[in-house]
């Protein structure tokens, strides 16, 4: 049971600290879609979507009004559009159909974002996961809701490189397609390792083939409310440190599991886990990198850095995990660039740099996210990247993800502007030094030796 004390803490926090529910995203599973007719594949999407989302935004409102719980975002996933649409669709252009039709249905139903246009190749590609990958610059310039990812490894698998290289193309022209939006489309376009199957934020979300006919997935948030509690550790010791985070992320995370409790009873779909991620805002005081430099450093970025966020990962989860039993998705602590104010500034005082971030992510929830590069960043480059960070997320049996934005037109020492929850992104530095030898090479890297696991 919540207790009043409980009530009303939740409530100061709310008030105070940005205290808000990120998502409530249903999952849903478009398997028994399928047809060979283009046509009729559509129209069956458009109409289960409809019908099993349909009452979502009213329901938020209500858990809002009742409980005086913000809650930022709605949202959809759905099964990967490549096993969805391989027997309709012929082309780029038919794949582009379907995430049109995914965007008309969640605009009819009034959610925010709907994820799923993806493809899961982490040891090869088929002919209709290369013609999805291939249509990804099409479908998010023709589209505004839909978000799109592709699952390039895994720890069991390894990497798979030639979708490596492809992926490097695909952002640069997606980027290319949007650039009059600084970009935009490249901020919907996500890469992965370890993919999980049940993640409720963007633009990483799908509804993987082990999950249920449809679920309810929330993420939580709360950076505000971790920075107040730590303020008042400062001086103290590592227990005490400690203990405040974990105490902290249970409270939070308690937030979530009423709303995702009430959500399921008022929808009549099954809730599915709590995402603990502490997801930050371009809001002042609403920043992860607040959160550390109230752990001790001076900026984000500075020595201690990422011993500062390894000790935040673990035991926002040490927390979380008392608080529900059905934890999942990413849980951790984000660290996007554009998203958070303190990350914006340290990147514009050069405390942080991509290779800081890099190193980051080996202990955080997720990876390299929202990171503008200027708009020149070869192909090659960015594929470079992307798959060094896919080589931390298999060695290290961790999700890591790459959402990087080439901005079009624009260099080092300008910003991206996106305006809302995306903020405005200033423009990195990328490493000059090329590396089109080992990009061009073909296969895959393997798996390593500690993936033997039967």
């Amino acid at each position: 049971m919540i207790g009043i004390g409980e009530v009303y803490e939740t409530n100061r926090m709310v008030r105070e600290e940005n205290l808000d529910v990120r998502t409530i995203t249903i999952g849903i599973s478009l398997l028994d879609c399928i047809s060979p007719d283009l046509s009729q594949l559509c129209d069956n999407i458009y109409q289960k979507i409809t019908r099993v989302a349909k009452d979502l935004s009213k329901t938020a409102q209500e858990i809002e009004r009742d409980y005086s719980i913000p809650i930022v975002h709605r949202r959809l996933s759905v099964t990967p559009i490549a096993l969805v649409g391989g027997s309709a669709c012929r082309s780029t252009a038919d794949f582009a159909r379907i995430a049109k039709t995914l965007d008309e249905a969640a605009m009819a139903v009034g959610v925010n974002f709907v994820g799923g246009y993806s493809a899961l190749v982490e040891k090869g590609m088929t002919e209709k996961d290369e013609l999805l990958i291939r249509s990804i610059p099409e479908a998010l310039a023709a589209t505004e809701r839909v978000c799109s990812s592709v699952a390039v490894g895994s720890t069991r698998a390894g990497i798979n490189m030639d979708a490596v290289r492809l992926m490097g193309s695909v952002i640069k022209e997606t980027a290319e397609r949007t650039k009059e939006q600084d970009s935009i489309g490249a901020a919907k376009l996500v890469v992965f390792c370890n993919a999980p199957d049940d993640n409720p934020f963007m633009a990483g979300a799908f509804h993987g083939v082990t999950e249920a006919e449809a679920i309810i997935n929330v993420g939580v948030s709360g950076p505000g409310v971790m920075r107040r509690a730590l303020e008042e550790t400062r001086g103290e010791s590592f227990e005490v440190l400690c203990e405040t985070i974990k105490k902290t992320a249970f409270k939070i995370t308690r937030v979530g599991q009423l709303v995702a409790k009430k959500a399921s009873e008022k929808l009549g779909i099954p809730f599915g886990i709590i995402d603990l991620s502490l997801a930050p805002t371009p809001a002042i005081g609403d920043s992860v990198a607040g959160v550390l430099e109230a752990i001790g450093v001076e900026k984000a970025g500075a020595p201690g850095t990422t011993a500062a966020l390894a000790l935040l990962n673990d035991q926002v989860k040490k927390g979380g995990i008392m608080a529900s039993s059905y934890v999942g998705g990413l849980s951790g602590a984000f660290i996007p660039v554009s998203e958070d104010q303190g990350m914006i500034e340290a990147a514009e005082a050069g405390a942080l740099t991509i290779e800081k971030l890099e190193a980051m992510t080996c202990v955080c929830s997720v990876g390299l996210d929202m990171i503008a590069i200027p708009g020149d960043t070869t192909s090659s480059t960015i594929s470079g990247i992307i798959a060094d960070e896919m080589a931390i997320g298999m060695v290290n049996q961790k999700t890591t993800a790459a959402r990087l934005i080439p901005v079009i037109g624009k260099g080092v020492g300008e910003r991206a502007e996106y305006g809302g929850l995306l903020g405005y992104a200033p423009i990195m530095p990328v490493n000059g030094f090329g590396c089109e030898a080992l990009i061009a090479r073909q296969g895959r890297i393997p798996a390593p030796v500690h993936s033997f696991k039967n």
